[in-house]
């Protein structure tokens, strides 16, 4: 069974079988049965171990979204998080070692929402929000390879595009067609031995047209990647620091894609500097099994690439206050409202 659990988390990462019957199609590779390897997925979501299987969006194609902090009182900061957490458009949330303590990344159907969130959030802590959208990704994949520690960026390549065509352009139409079906599977695949014709029921579409829908949406890169979404915290990678960097503009593109390529890094990518508030605006995420290990990963990014006298700060995630997927659409009327 732990060589079945082991398999499921890392291999289906970015591979997760657009089939009728998926789970049939892992049991045979795994060499078990079908209500075997679905007790397993079912226990592992209910103890937190995986998210969720399902999409991983690009950022900003079926919604929008922003990176946010505020700065709030230490002795607050349980009191204020609570109330960044009411808001569902809230999908992530973090104490971080720096003057700046909390911060949460917002998602939204579309800016207006986003923006109307933003300012409740400021209404409510009574503190400004430092909006920090992404600009540009250089390496968006927070895919974890438990069985070769470092090798984050050769395993994420297992994606399944490669079973599909060249990736294309994403257009909007895509995203039009397919809104209902992205809104049903944002939380995720039923856990069940068909859970593309359970989604085609309650979309009135047929089992092919959703495989074939969601395979469209992977081939026009609007949906990144699609698996299993193991959380790291509950697998081992229990230290993340965001590295943030004073990168002339002229040289940021080339030094987001060099960082983009190091197998620690997690994920990279533009954001905007804010004046008087924000100097930075080349950030890293970079997750380890250790803080140890985490500051050995940076030291080496230092050092390799010529970085140690560039301005630059390191912020260690502290507590966990919210973490799920990403909900863009709302699946009634007035999901989005807090709660």
């Amino acid at each position: 069974m732990a060589c079945i659990t082991d398999n499921l988390l890392n291999d289906y990462q970015h591979a997760f079988p657009l089939v009728s019957e998926p789970f049939d199609d892992l049991a045979r590779q795994l060499g078990s049965d079908v209500e075997t390897v679905l007790k397993r997925v079912q226990a592992l979501k209910k103890n937190g171990t995986i998210s969720r299987i399902g999409p991983v969006f690009k950022p900003n194609t079926v919604g929008v979204s922003t990176l946010a902090a505020i700065s709030v009182p230490p002795e607050e900061l349980e009191h204020y998080a609570q109330i960044v957490n009411r808001f569902s458009q809230v999908n992530h949330n973090y104490e971080r070692e720096h003057e700046i303590n909390l911060w949460f990344v917002l998602t939204a159907a579309d800016q207006a929402e986003l923006n109307a969130t933003i300012n409740q959030i400021e209404q409510q802590t009574g503190h400004e929000v430092l909006v920090l959208p992404l600009l540009k990704e250089y390496h968006i994949d927070l895919g974890f390879n438990l069985h070769h520690l470092n090798q984050n960026k050769s395993f994420s390549e297992q994606s399944l595009l490669k079973k599909l065509d060249t990736p294309g352009v994403i257009k909007p139409r895509d995203i039009v067609d397919a809104r209902e079906l992205i809104t049903a599977i944002q939380g995720g695949l039923p856990l069940v031995e068909k859970p593309y014709l359970a989604l085609a029921n309650s979309l009135k579409l047929t089992e092919t047209e959703v495989i074939e829908n969601l395979k469209q949406l992977i081939h026009s890169g609007a949906i990144k990647r699609f698996g299993v979404i193991v959380r790291h915290h509950e697998i081992g990678y229990t230290a993340n620091a965001m590295v943030v960097w004073d990168v002339p503009d002229e040289k940021i593109d080339q030094l987001g894609e060099s960082l983009g390529n190091e197998s620690c890094v997690t994920l990279c990518y533009k954001r905007p500097r804010v004046a008087q508030r924000w100097p930075y605006n080349l950030f890293c995420m970079i997750h380890g099994r250790g803080r140890d290990e985490v500051l050995a990963c940076i030291d080496r990014i230092l050092s390799k690439h010529g970085l140690t006298q560039t301005p630059h700060e390191i912020l260690f995630s502290g507590k966990r206050f919210k973490q799920r997927g990403a909900l863009y659409r709302k699946p009634s009327p007035g999901n989005g409202k807090t709660h």
